[in-house]
């Protein structure tokens, strides 16, 4: 028999492959986790982009899917040093009257802000919130026979809906920008079916876990992730390009933390033999990458001056003002062009985190869809933005750093054309991520994996892609089940 280096290898340390190591590392297997770039993280990284002192969250900001994942839960992260910092409000919107919609603790603290709309949002959010804890796990997992079928084909039937359909529930511009804002993290036109699932699960997540922010950066997540993997028994190396699987040591099972086009580029020939194989590539050479984004992050000499009060108690704002913009924004790039006024998703982290900025000075992190592979600088129409409702807040900018989505891909290869979700996520890829598949994680090649946000559920830190690609390999790789029971909290 062929000796090995390891039983598994992971090609790649986002929080997807630290996820998968984990689990395979709690199964007795002997785990590497190979890193091309110097830092681990993936999208989760943090770096001083602009000025010493001023901690920046180069990708991934604001976490509400890490708070409430299934797996992090169930995992000792907080004695590895994972910290979450929840900010009074979880997400605000504000409109051009000056003031904004919130999305705050309890379904019933939110609804009661929005005036008539009160029992449209109780009607559409409570019993999601209910039940979800039962529900998190199918929810954020590949198609399957749900544990809870009556819980989850309730959640379905407004989930698949566009998420403009189910704005029409609501009457009040508050509300319908409010919703308007959580379905356009899409990344898609607010038309299309399945938008109002994002919308749901983010806001669901809001209710149930607040949106955090880690302390110190999104870089802690990783950190933690790794600490707690080393800690049972597992290594990873940084600056270890794979190019080829000649690059790889010898293992049983291979799960590769990547995204279709990169792994067509590490496995090349491998898929051309038999025409299983070549069936299987020619699926992974059609997946689909959606709209990028232009993003800026600023050190500022002081807090944004939003003229909406509650804007000040918030982690995350939405820019756009009310549906009917933000839904033309999202209509226009989809379509290849640059709205004058883009939707634009902003975090200010060192309001609540004091480690970000040096002694009364803040950061903040944006932005903004574009088409896939623009390199138009959106550097003006995102301030604008921002000025729009925030007068003055050009002049409290220090110093700014921009990516447009060449230097976003070129940070993090798995973003293809600015794509941050790892493919669209639309009715066409929703259950077929990357593949048409019973099984989205395990590739037509015995022994090799995919484990990234091209498979079920999708972009988010939250590792469940991970979890699942794990537990895939060591049912058919080992013959053995998944160690790590899923935390219902």
């Amino acid at each position: 028999m062929e000796k090995r280096d390891y039983d598994a290898v992971v090609v790649g340390s986002g929080p997807n492959g630290l996820s998968a190591a984990i689990v395979l590392a709690r199964a007795g297997l002997s785990v590497i986790v190979l890193e091309a770039r110097p830092t681990i993280g993936g999208g989760a990284r943090s770096a001083e982009l602009t000025l010493p002192g001023f901690v920046h969250d180069i990708g991934s900001a604001i976490h509400p899917l890490a708070a409430g994942s299934p797996l992090f839960q169930s995992l000792p992260l907080a004695e590895h040093g994972l910290e979450f910092i929840y900010p009074p409000v979880a997400a605000a919107h504000p409109f051009d009257t000056g003031n904004a919609a919130t999305l705050v603790g309890s379904v019933a603290e939110t609804a009661q802000t929005l005036g008539v709309d009160e029992r449209a949002y109780h009607k559409l959010f409570d019993s999601v919130v209910r039940h979800w804890p039962t529900m998190a796990a199918d929810v954020l997992g590949p198609l399957r026979f749900p544990k809870h079928p009556l819980d989850l084909a309730q959640f379905g039937l407004d989930a698949l809906l566009p998420s403009t359909v189910v704005a029409n529930r609501f009457q009040t511009t508050e509300a319908r920008g409010l919703w308007a804002g959580m379905a356009a993290h899409s990344i898609q036109p607010l038309t299309n079916l399945t938008t109002a699932a994002i919308a749901l699960v983010l806001m669901t997540a809001g209710h149930l876990h607040g949106w955090p922010m880690p302390k110190g950066g999104a870089q802690s997540i990783a950190n933690a992730l790794a600490s707690y993997f080393k800690s049972i028994g597992g290594s990873i190396e940084v600056d270890r390009p794979v190019r080829s699987l000649n690059d790889l040591p010898k293992s049983r099972v291979v799960l590769f933390d990547l995204t279709p086009k990169q792994l067509l580029s590490v496995v090349g020939d491998r898929f051309s033999n038999g025409l299983t194989n070549q069936i299987y590539r020619k699926q992974l050479e059609h997946y689909r990458y959606g709209p990028g984004i232009f993003k800026i992050d600023w050190a500022l000499d002081g807090p944004i001056p939003f003229t909406a009060p509650d804007c000040h108690r918030a982690g995350t704002i939405h820019l756009g003002g009310t549906l009917e913009e933000i839904v033309d924004a999202e209509q226009r790039t989809y379509n290849g062009q640059h709205p004058d006024r883009p939707f634009v998703l902003l975090a200010q982290q060192s309001l609540f985190d004091p480690t970000r900025a040096p002694a009364d000075k803040q950061t903040a992190w944006a932005y903004c869809h574009v088409p896939n592979g623009s390199t138009l600088d959106r550097t003006d129409a995102i301030e604008k933005q921002v000025e729009r409702f925030a007068p003055g807040f050009r002049d409290r900018i220090l110093a700014r750093h921009t990516m447009n989505t060449a230097q976003i891909e070129a940070w993090n290869p798995n973003y293809v054309g600015g794509d941050i979700n790892g493919g669209i996520i639309d009715i066409g890829q929703l259950y077929t991520r990357p593949t048409i598949a019973l099984s989205p994680y395990q590739t037509s090649e015995p022994g090799m994996f995919i484990c990234s946000s091209a498979t079920p559920p999708g972009g988010g830190v939250h590792g469940m892609c991970g979890y699942h690609a794990a537990r895939v390999a060591l049912r058919e790789g080992f013959g053995k089940s998944v160690p790590i029971e899923l935390s219902n909290g």
